[in-house]
This record gives C-alpha cells, sequence and structure tokens, in this order.
C-alpha cells in the first residue's frame, strides 16, 4: 500500500445510505472506527461517515507509536488498556499490521533532560507501567552504532508499533464485518435537531435518522462543532514525517530525542520525523483561541514555526465557510482530505541529525514525505465528554498526536460513555467544561 493514504486511494466502503441507524460516527480515523467497532459489539446498528477516505488524515500520517510512555496520567490507564486490546487482536492481524513490541525509548540530550524523565515516572507512580531511566552507558548499549552522545534515557519495553496506513483499513474491515455500516466520500453537511436534541444527520447523499451522533473529527471537528453553537478551544499543528529507503538496522525499536525521532518499518525503512519542529497555520480560529492558549503558549506552542494562513479549504483556512447547511455543499466536501505539504526545510535538517548521530549510514535517502494536521487543545489532552446544549451528541476528539497508539481502548470508552455505561476511567480530566468552569487548565507531560 501507498502511504499515506489519499485523495487516489481506491473506495472500499460505498452504497446506499440506511434510512435510520442507533449511532452515528463522524470521522473514519482510528478513533472513529474503533468507537463504530465497540459500538456494534454491544449491538448498536451503526453508520461510520468519512468525507475521505477511511485513515486519510492523522491516522495514516502519524508515526504509528503505541505508547504509555510519557502519556497523561489521566490518560495512561486507557493506554494500558488500549496495548492489552492490540495483544488480544489475533497473531495474523497483528503480523499483517506490523505490530511489533519492542519499546519506545526517549532520550536524553543533555542531563537536564533526565529530571523530566523522572519527573513523569513520579507522577505515575504505582500505575503498573514498565518504564524505567537508562544511564548513558545502557543507552550505547542498546543503540551501539549511534554517535549523537546520549546522557541517557527512559524505556518503557512493552511500548509497541504498527504500520498505520496498513493498520486503521484492516481494522475498519472487521468493524464492517461486526455489522457497522461505512461509507467513505460521503460527507455530512449538518445536524438535524429537533427541541434540542440528535434526531439525525444530513450528508450530501441525503438523512439518515438517529438517536446519537458521536464527533470524532479530529481537525475537522471544531468546525462542525461551531456550525451547531458549541465553541470548542481545538486548534491544529501540521507536522511533517518522512520515509527513508531500506537502511541497516540502527534500532529495532522506536526513539525520540530533542531534535528527531525514528523507528524501524516494516519494509526495512526508517520512519523519521522532527522533534523539535512543527508549523502552525494561522487562521481565524488561532484569532480567537489567542487568550486561552495564551497562558500555556510556552508548553502547547514551543519549537513552531509559524504560517501567515492556511491554504485554501483548509478548516481554518480564511475563506472556509463557517455555516453548515444541508442544502449546500459543505466545506467537507470541497477538502476530502487534508494532505498538506511538509516541511522541506525541516526534514532536510532531520537527513543532517540523523547522520550526525548514525555517520556509519550517512545522511539518508527519502522514499517519500508527507505531513498530517494534528488537532490539539489548550492542555494537550483530549475531550472525550457529552456535548453541552445539544442532547444525544458526543465529542471524541483534540488526541493531540497521541490517537493512533489509544485508539482500540479510547474506542472502547467513548462507546460506552455513548451508551451511557460505566466506562471504567476517570475521564474528568477530559470533560468539555473545563474551559468554561473557572478551571486552571493544566498541561500533560511535554515528552
Amino acid at each position: 500500500m501507498t502511504f499515506p493514504i489519499h485523495e487516489a486511494t481506491p473506495i472500499r466502503f460505498q452504497g446506499a445510505l440506511p434510512d435510520r441507524v442507533d449511532v452515528v460516527v463522524i470521522g473514519g480515523g482510528i478513533i472513529g472506527v474503533m468507537t463504530a467497532w465497540h459500538l456494534a459489539d454491544r449491538g448498536q446498528k451503526v453508520l461510520l461517515l468519512e468525507k475521505g477516505r477511511i485513515a486519510g488524515e492523522q491516522s495514516s500520517r502519524n508515526w504509528g507509536w503505541i505508547r504509555q510512555q510519557g502519556r497523561d496520567p489521566a490518560e495512561l490507564p486507557i493506554s494500558m488498556e488500549s496495548l492489552r486490546l492490540w495483544l488480544e487482536m489475533p497473531e495474523t492481524l497483528r503480523e499483517a499490521i506490523g505490530f511489533r513490541q519492542q519499546g519506545v525509548l526517549y532520550l536524553a540530550n543533555k542531563p537536564g533532560d533526565m529530571a523530566a524523565f523522572e519527573s513523569w515516572l513520579e507522577s505515575v507512580s504505582g500505575s503498573g507501567v514498565d518504564s524505567r531511566l537508562l544511564t548513558r552507558s545502557a543507552v550505547a548499549d542498546l543503540i551501539p552504532t549511534g554517535q549523537a552522545g546520549w546522557a541517557g534515557g527512559i524505556l518503557t519495553a512493552s511500548d509497541a508499533r504498527a504500520e498505520p496506513w496498513v493498520t486503521v483499513p484492516l481494522l475498519a474491515g472487521i468493524a464492517a464485518a461486526k455489522g457497522v455500516e461505512i461509507r467513505e466520500n460521503c460527507a455530512l453537511r449538518c445536524l438535524d435537531l429537533a427541541a434540542g436534541q440528535v434526531a439525525g444527520v444530513v450528508t450530501e447523499a441525503g438523512r439518515v435518522a438517529c438517536d446519537q451522533v458521536v464527533v470524532a473529527a479530529g481537525a475537522w471537528s471544531r468546525l462542525l462543532l461551531k456550525a451547531h453553537g458549541i465553541r470548542l478551544p481545538q486548534l491544529t499543528v501540521l507536522s511533517s514525517v518522512a520515509a527513508t529507503v531500506a537502511l541497516p538496522e540502527v534500532y529495532a525499536g522506536n526513539a525520540v530525542d530533542s531534535h528527531f525521532a525514528f523507528r524501524r518499518r516494516m519494509d526495512g525503512g526508517y520512519t523519521i520525523a522532527p522533534g523539535d519542529h512543527q508549523d502552525f497555520l494561522i487562521g481565524p480560529d488561532a484569532f480567537a483561541e489567542f487568550l486561552t492558549y495564551l497562558p500555556l503558549m510556552g508548553r502547547t506552542f514551543t519549537n513552531m514555526g509559524y504560517r501567515p494562513m492556511a491554504p485554501k479549504h483548509f478548516p481554518d483556512a480564511w475563506g472556509t465557510s463557517r455555516r453548515l447547511d444541508g442544502d449546500r455543499v459543505s466545506p467537507f466536501e470541497k477538502m476530502r482530505i487534508l494532505n498538506p505539504k511538509p516541511n522541506a526545510k525541516a526534514l532536510s535538517r532531520l537527513q543532517d541529525r540523523f547522520a550526525a548521530a548514525f555517520p556509519q549510514i550517512g545522511r539518508p535517502e527519502l522514499q517519500t514525505a508527507w505531513a498530517g494536521m494534528i488537532d490539539t487543545m489548550p492542555d494537550i489532552v483530549p475531550v472525550i465528554d457529552r456535548a453541552p446544549k445539544i442532547g444525544g451528541l458526543v465529542i471524541a476528539t483534540g488526541m493531540c498526536g497521541h490517537g493512533f497508539g489509544i485508539g482500540p481502548g479510547m474506542g472502547r470508552v467513548i462507546a460506552d460513555l455513548t451508551l451511557g455505561r460505566e466506562t471504567g476511567h476517570d475521564l474528568s480530566r477530559f470533560r468539555f467544561g473545563r474551559f468554561s468552569d473557572g478551571s486552571k487548565l493544566v498541561p500533560g507531560p511535554a515528552l
């Protein structure tokens, strides 16, 4: 499969829409797919709507890490559940998606970095996660050819990885076999509300009645919700990634330091990404949320490059309509898949840093490069909650780049939240009201 997924990827899931379902899930990334999967397991009739392709956006553009390490203490229990669910998948499926449980390693470029690792370990003490600090010599034993002079690190050996562009479409196929109705290239136009309650959805192909809607639309969630009177302080950042050609193995696991990240792929190459650079595309939403983000700018928007505007039809482009109407073409139809251009300068620096760390390999040749738009929140943790003002509406967005690995467990949580069941986890950290109830926003770990 060509990676990442894009508009030329063939449509797999199509056909007439059902007249009525129990739940409509908006968004065909891993969060939407796994939410629909678990709802079907609980006997619900589910429709999963994707405006472009399953995993066409961030769910096929991420690093492919399945990690517990560095998670916010409130996310960690769900991450641990997710790892268990990944491991419970059939061995044939895990082999097909490139699942490898070879650990996540954070590397310290300077002794001061170790203090952040120690602080995180203290914050999750008693959780049962198998993370441990490593000395300089222990890191050298793990990566003997590395020449970056790492001062130490932290390793969670049970963490894993998989190939996201393979994984999410395969999971969607299993969800469909469970009875989930999936429609690609079928955009929502608006919610159909009656007396403040979800009554259905209006799509470009017609109306579908339902009792509940889950918004798992990633970078598009804010636009959708705002059009229905719900202000969500979510913004997006652009993250560039590259895939090298096949290279000699320098480390079998997944690693990142202050400058770059790297992990082995099934085809013998490495997926590499800048560890110290993302891009922010300034638009009207950025201005609207400036004061919300201002107190946490030093944590949330570190190492950021700024661009004066988003490309045409992006969620926060200046010309993107903020109105949704069932009788006219929606912004979701005008931009089927967010496919931003990667930052070429950042990727060139990335190649130089890889060569400096592994001089025996030199500057790696890139097979391809891409970028994705990460949905982020001011405190770097998601919103998982019922929406205010609209009955039957559940919000599941703002995964802040954590969605792929946590997807199976988070989908289970969202499904049970939607059905009014006990979720088994404390979700108060993820409540929608934290942005308006006077609470002080506490940022998640900057790891």
